[in-house]
């Protein structure tokens, strides 16, 4: 049966506690090995994908459209906790109205060399701080068919929640790890058969449009942090860098628009 709780400093919701404090889940979801998944969509996708639940909360009303869920994770001694809106806005900081959290088992990162054993398109995500635009360069990333995605030691968590939510589930999808160290990792992607190409506004760029015409056969492409872009010893170490064409006196896009615009140009098939 579920537990209803009734009082937002319960200990067994320490998992829930805060949730819009960045700096707090930054730092105590990974030490706890867990990640938070909400709204409904977003959970069917976290358990489809294999990941474990450690716990569900929600409010009352949720119970029925949930009840395949609830009676999933009721059956493996998965605890389902419920209680009015009140108390869960308490514990978590917001109002809930997406259905449902749950607390989720983070899943172990595979090794770079595995992960990208019969990959031909991958995006590297370098220092990019703000989760929204991870999970928008995710949703891109699924939707355009890249096959991972590399985030390096100082890259916003893929797994936090808003990530998670802008993404719809697709970091799920995405198979995806971290790069470490960086730029040296560089070295690594090229051992393993990839030109790397940063997406950079360097004098001797090179179009996006000349790079998709006759694009090597496996490609990391290299997206920089928001306002400052990539490092300079990153687009050193690249193998070129690329730019995308620009009109209107623009000199650049925003991050996860100028992914989506590269992923698109450089999709296995698209110049068949």
């Amino acid at each position: 049966m579920p537990i209803l709780i009734t009082d937002h400093s319960d200990p067994r919701l320490e998992d829930y506690v805060s949730l819009t404090d960045v700096a707090l889940r930054r730092r105590t979801e990974p030490e706890r090995g867990l990640y938070i998944a909400e709204s409904e969509k977003v959970i069917r996708r976290a358990l489809a994908a294999g990941h474990r639940p450690r716990s569900l909360l929600m409010a009352r009303r949720w119970l029925t459209d949930l009840a395949d869920i609830v009676a999933d994770a009721e059956a493996r001694g998965v605890p389902v906790f419920v209680g009015e809106h009140d108390v869960i806005e308490r514990l978590t900081g917001f109002h809930l109205h997406r259905g449902a959290l749950a607390s989720m088992h983070r899943p172990a990162l595979p090794d770079v060399a595995s992960l990208l054993a019969d990959a031909r398109r991958v995006m590297v995500l370098e220092d990019i701080v703000d989760h929204t635009n991870v999970g928008a360069i995710f949703r891109s990333a699924a939707a355009l068919g890249v096959d991972a995605v590399l985030v390096t030691p100082r890259c916003a968590d893929p797994l936090y929640r808003r990530s998670i939510r802008v993404s719809m589930g697709t970091v799920f999808q995405v198979p995806w790890t971290r790069i470490d160290p960086w730029p040296e990792g560089i070295d690594t992607l090229r051992a393993l058969g990839f030109t790397v190409a940063a997406l950079a506004l360097s004098d001797d760029a090179v179009t996006l449009d000349d790079f998709a015409a006759e694009p090597p056969e496996r490609v990391a492409v290299v997206l920089g942090t928001e306002g400052d872009g990539l490092g300079a010893r990153t687009v050193a170490a690249a193998d070129l860098a690329v730019r995308i064409p620009m009109a209107g006196g623009v000199d650049s896009l925003n991050v996860a628009a100028a992914s989506a615009v590269a992923m698109w140009a450089l999709r296995v098939g698209g110049q068949d």
